[in-house]
């Protein structure tokens, strides 16, 4: 079946030629991360926009300008940016094409609490640009206690004004701590840029298999009849981890596994799933669909803190540097959701998420419910297992569509059987980074696949009850788990008693 154009066109843009994206070329493009001299900038952002310049997606005029108070030129800048480019982008790394790239590159080192040094920056911009018309990137990779100083700085500065060009601001996770602190800084934000000029960042969503979610239920005929209360049991949405804190205890002690986890990429994978179809797949519209998801979302209260939650902490977390000896902060969480529309009412949605975990997996399953009559007794058996699509996001890209059949040379034998799709054996070439992607669409002013301001404050109204019954004397227990585990047994058996089980399956990665 032949997509939808417009949807094909903004899902395959990254295969598109350069001359077919939307931009206006002689236009100049800046893009400035503040904080350049941060791990981020280093282990994403000057990978991606090297990658995308090797693949011939960027503007012909894209500058690159990183700020930070460290005391750099912009040639020894160049040189870090080398040895670290390098090694995060392995065997893709050609020092030719790194020769083009780097000389786009610059330094200024300036404090975001001055206002004299945004001025700096101001000439410096037109100095770089020739007085041509520019549109410009301002990518905040700080601390996010920096954000509304730095946004605050750009409006007195006259940097956020769009009278020579677009202006534009990506503000990296967390948007706030709860949903007070982010509407605040969303206030904050909004006093310089308008909401169209603003892209919070959620690096889950410019997975590859995260858009395939959107061409999977809407480019297709075949699942789109079954993606409903009617056929379908339950969902699953899981993010596991295999690490450990390690050196994030300080930062981990406060927030916790809802904050760090639940209120951006479980939230963000619960909606994609449950989403409508928009009526054209613009930013807009995409989002408005997103919303209602989660002003569907039944409000837990009484009880349910207690019957629909379950939180643990692995074995060893009050041994990590930062954390305190006596903290109860989880490190895993499995949530029972209720989505009360007319497609989903009556179907749980089970999100869960923890550190040292049995493998790393973010996976997404469709649990089908089983038929309404058992033709095939086997063994005396009531029930089969029911179908499942297993959406795998990372690491092993790809979708599982598991289905009952017979067993070769045997009597009426059954046995689970998948239909298989990987990514890695159906594409040529290494998947692109997240964010690539999301760069790219800043660039193209698409920001469909970035959180909008009452997203993020409604994600915050759905955790922030859950984070504060967990600090009541009402709270569930929380569990300690050995590490390399699934998370607490008190997990595996609250599905039991759901007559559920969780789908406990690391990828398979060829």
């Amino acid at each position: 079946m032949t997509e939808p154009a417009d949807f094909s066109r903004a899902v395959h843009r990254l295969n598109q030629e350069p001359n077919s994206l939307h931009l206006d070329l002689a236009v100049s493009h800046t893009i400035v991360i503040f904080g350049a001299s941060g791990d981020l900038t280093r282990r994403k952002l000057i990978p991606a926009l090297y990658s995308l310049y090797v693949k011939d997606r960027l503007p012909p005029e894209t500058k690159i300008v990183g700020v930070a108070r460290s005391n750099f030129k912009s040639d020894s800048w160049r040189e870090r940016l080398t040895d670290s480019t390098s090694r995060f982008t392995g065997e893709r790394f050609d020092r030719k094409k790194w020769e083009e790239f780097a000389p786009r590159i610059h330094y200024l080192s300036a404090d975001i609490g001055r206002g004299d040094d945004f001025v700096k920056l101001g000439k410096f911009f037109e100095g770089l640009e020739n007085g041509k018309s520019s549109e410009r990137v301002y990518y905040l990779a700080t601390s996010p206690s920096l954000y509304p100083v730095a946004v605050r700085q750009l409006g007195e500065a006259g940097l956020a004004d769009e009278s020579s060009g677009k202006r534009r601001v990506v503000i990296e996770k967390p948007f706030g701590n709860d949903f007070q602190s982010s509407r605040i800084l969303n206030d904050s934000v909004h006093r310089v840029f308008q909401e169209r000029q603003v892209y919070r960042i959620d690096h889950y969503l410019g997975k590859e298999t995260v858009q395939n979610m959107l061409v999977l239920r809407f480019a297709n005929t075949i699942f789109e009849p079954v993606w409903n209360r009617n056929y379908v049991d339950h969902v699953q949405i899981t993010v596991a981890e295999e690490v450990t804190v390690g050196s994030r205890g300080e930062y981990y002690d406060r927030a916790g596994v809802l904050r760090d986890m639940f209120q951006n990429h479980l939230l963000q994978l619960m909606m994609i799933t449950a989403m409508e179809a928009p009526v054209r797949f613009e930013a807009d519209l995409v989002r408005d669909e997103k919303v209602k998801v989660l002003q569907a979302v039944r409000p837990m209260q009484g009880l349910d803190f207690a019957s629909d939650t379950v939180r643990g902490q692995y074995e060893s977390y009050l041994q990590e540097e930062g954390v305190s000896a006596e903290s109860s902060t989880a490190t895993f969480a499995a949530l029972k959701l209720w989505i009360d529309n007319w497609r989903w009412q009556g179907v749980p949605f089970y999100l869960r998420s923890g550190k040292g975990m049995s493998c790393r997996t973010t996976q997404i399953v469709i649990q089908f419910c089983e038929p309404p009559h058992m033709l095939f007794d086997e063994g005396g058996t009531k029930s089969l297992d029911a179908n499942r699509l297993v959406i795998q996001v990372q690491p092993a890209e790809g979708i599982q569509l598991q289905f009952q059949t017979k067993v070769p040379d045997a009597e009426l034998r059954l046995r689970m059987t998948d239909l298989d799709f990987r990514y890695a054996r159906e594409f040529s070439g290494s998947m692109p980074d997240a964010y690539q992607r999301l760069l790219l669409d800043v660039l193209h002013d698409d920001a469909s696949l970035f959180a909008r301001s009452d997203e993020v404050e409604m994600a915050w109204n759905i955790i922030d009850p859950i984070v504060a019954a967990w600090q009541s004397p009402a709270a569930p227990p929380l569990e300690r788990y050995p590490l390399q585990m699934w998370g607490p047994e008190n997990s595996t058996e609250w599905m039991r008693t759901q007559k559920r089980e969780w789908f406990d399956v690391c990828p398979v990665l060829h």
